[in-house]
């Protein structure tokens, strides 16, 4: 591509970069088994049988597949055979090799998905109970060996012999004039730039396996919380998943007269995760009692019903029983994950670091950039103008969990026994959600003809933890939504995260099912599909047929948007320098990884959240389950809302509908293209700090 028009620059470069990358790659990284001066001496004996004009090219795509040959592949004499008979020469037949290629890549990513979905799907899905054949199954990767299979087939060689491999600096600077083959021949050779042995990456599948096995068992049943006068301040079988069912609960409390008492709890509750001094009897246990204050643990009175259905109890109400905290397994799983990264690290010499790989490959965008753009919201001084009004409007000192204040939604005017009766009435099992996606897509402004097509291809099921999205892999797969649906049915905090995963289906089915080339497939990086997502999820009272119960206004949504733009930033930042962290404490202790995330959590709450709120020291922010199990995902929630905001604002005067699928159709290109596409406008915090400056005079006039 562009190889007449740049092939003299490109030679250069290729020589200079592809030196100065090797050359620093990590110690254990695989060396370099071709020579430079075998790759020049095939270079020039392929120009003397066929001319100057492919010159570049055919250098560019020798040194790509050179640089991952290694000896079990083949003798110097293989090599220089295998890029003779297998370079591409001929545009059309590059061209038909494209759709090939992208069919079969479908095909394989997309039924190894599908594997991967069915043999994870009783530890996923709410099926009864977790059998212990059912870990193993779950561990099994079906395209462990898929990667290393391409190789030595000779496909992924292929790939990178005909196919170039572009920098970032390459892919902002060229994309935009790209045509959408080119952008696709350039996603096709990027899932070939670095080769990790499949030996190597078990221990990484493993401990990720691990994390979610542990986390989708951290429940807290509330009821059996008891103050420090021995009050239950919860419903009974009121069980509540780490973080997020927590985090919503506190949330829904603002709508509650007294609903303070419980939002400490809840906090101090939190702490005490982040802190790691839970008593493990208490985990998912309701046949036991827990006091806070004094950290007593005794078992529970209730001996039938359904909190303490299918429990046995460890002795009689009322008799003591061990307090032990767990022994920070929290921290040792993340430890594990980092561990299993560092294993694979010396195989990306170009991105040594899983901070490298996040931010260069996955996200397109540099760190420091992402940096600049949470810090400008932290630094902002709207925010503390926005908490001066959740203060008047509170009527008291804020505390911090007030990070989460969801005063200035809609549904803070309603209480949540009344939503969680409307929900369940309309929604009693995740059948019937399901049952209902067309009614809600028609409601968002799909047509008819667009909502059967999106309700066909997304599957609703009940999540055993809070819930996900689960994109399709081919064009003919289905899209999976997965939320929390109790006993009774569906209640609002389920059907809340049920929503926003809809946002991350209906853009997942677009972006697979609706695309010109399946390389293309998806939008540039996990941000994107959280905006879609957003954007969903703020419809919710309105899918539900509720209105406000005061003149709710626009104005009051910017606030809220920058609030919680504000809050997840903060803990990206704490997700950030948590990894920093361990890159330079490799050999770190889960106790020493335990106290150092408490300690990056106040660092980055004094600096950023304490002149606002007033607390100091408050390790709140290192409560998120991501930060355990995903790997520096949390960046892309805030990146997001930054992403919502000019979606929205583009939305006023556009019809959801029809542009989320023009937009969603853009496909995995750069952010910045995207963006440039889809609403004018680079990704940029400044129009929600400008919205909110507005919202904040508007409301005060």
């Amino acid at each position: 591509m562009n190889s007449i028009r740049y092939q003299s620059v490109v030679r250069i470069l290729i020589v200079l970069i592809s030196l100065s990358l090797w050359s620093a790659a990590p110690a254990g990284a695989q060396e370099a088994v071709v020579s430079e001066s075998q790759i020049a001496a095939l270079v020039d004996r392929y120009v003397a049988d066929h001319g100057e004009s492919d010159r570049a090219r055919f250098e560019r795509g020798v040194r790509q597949a050179a640089a991952l040959w290694r000896e079990s592949d083949g003798s110097a004499d293989k090599f220089d055979q295998f890029c003779l008979d297998n370079f591409i020469a001929d545009p059309d037949v590059l061209s038909q090799t494209t759709a090939r290629l992208e069919a079969a890549f479908e095909s394989i990513d997309g039924h190894f998905g599908e594997m991967g979905r069915d043999l994870d799907w009783n530890l996923s899905v709410e099926t009864g109970p977790i059998l212990p054949i059912d870990h193993a199954l779950g561990r099994y990767s079906p395209w462990s060996h898929a990667s290393e299979d391409m190789f030595e087939t000779g496909i992924a060689f292929s790939v990178l012999l005909n196919y170039p491999l572009y920098s970032l600096k390459e892919r902002l600077e060229l994309g935009p004039s790209w045509s959408r083959a080119q952008w696709a021949e350039a996603r096709l050779a990027e899932r070939f730039r670095d080769r990790v042995p499949t030996e190597a990456s078990k221990p990484l599948r493993d401990a990720h396996q691990e994390a979610d096995n542990y986390l989708r068992d951290y429940y807290i049943w509330m009821h059996h919380l008891l103050d420090a006068n021995g009050a239950r301040l919860f419903p009974d079988s009121l069980r509540l998943i780490t973080h997020w069912n927590l985090r919503d609960e506190l949330k829904s409390q603002y709508a509650e007269p007294d609903g303070l008492a419980r939002q400490e709890m809840i906090y101090e509750l939190m702490l005490r995760i982040v802190r790691q001094d839970i008593p493990r009897v208490v985990i998912n246990n309701p046949a036991v009692d827990w006091e806070i204050s004094t950290n007593d643990v005794s078992v529970s009175p209730v001996s039938d019903g359904p909190a303490a259905a299918g429990w046995k109890s460890p002795g009689t109400p009322g008799e003591r029983v061990d307090n032990t905290p767990e022994p920070d397994t929290r921290y040792a799983c993340l430890l594990d994950i980092f561990k299993g990264m560092r294993a694979v690290d010396k195989y990306y010499p170009t991105m040594p670091t899983l901070i490298d790989r996040r931010f260069e490959r996955n996200r397109e965008i540099p760190e420091a950039e992402v940096e600049r753009l949470f810090t400008s919201v932290l630094s902002a001084d709207v925010v503390a103008d926005i908490a001066r009004v959740i203060e008047s409007r509170l009527g008291r000192q804020l505390r911090p969990f007030d990070i989460w204040y969801d005063g200035f939604k809609t549904r803070a005017q309603i209480g949540e026994d009344r939503l969680d009766s409307v929900v369940r009435s309309v929604y009693p099992t995740a059948a019937a959600f399901d049952a209902g996606l067309p009614e809600l897509l028609g409601k968002l402004g799909f047509e008819k003809a667009t909502a059967a097509f999106l309700a066909d291809r997304i599957e609703v099921d009940p999540s055993r933890g809070a819930g996900h999205a689960a994109g399709p892999g081919r064009s003919t797969d289905n899209a999976h939504l997965r939320t929390h649906v109790s006993a009774g049915g569906m209640d609002y905090k389920g059907y809340n995260i049920a929503v926003h995963e809809l946002g991350h289906n209906v853009e997942q089915v677009f972006s697979t099912c609706r695309m010109d080339h399946w390389s293309l497939g998806g939008v540039p990086n996990t941000a994107f599909t959280e905006a879609f997502a957003f954007v969903f999820q703020s419809r919710d009272l309105e899918l539900l047929g509720l209105e406000s119960l005061e003149d709710s206004t626009a104005h009051l949504k910017v606030l809220d948007q920058l609030w919680g733009t504000y809050e997840i930033a903060g803990v990206s930042l704490v997700d950030m320098r948590i990894w920093h962290w361990m890159y330079a404490h490799p050999d770190a202790t889960p106790a020493e990884l335990k106290q150092a995330v408490i300690t990056i959590a106040r660092e980055v709450w004094n600096e950023y959240f304490a002149p606002v709120l007033g607390t100091r020291d408050s390790e709140i922010l290192a409560v998120y389950t991501h930060i355990i199990s995903s790997s520096l995902y949390l960046p892309d929630y805030a990146i997001g809302a930054l992403i919502e905001f000019q979606l929205e604002r583009h939305l006023e005067t556009n019809n959801l509908a029809s542009e989320m699928e023009r937009m969603c159709r853009i496909g995995s290109v750069t952010p910045g293209f995207w963006m440039q596409q889809a609403v004018g406008a680079p990704i940029s915090a400044e129009p929600m700090l400008a919205g909110a400056r507005e919202a904040l005079a508007a409301l005060q006039k």
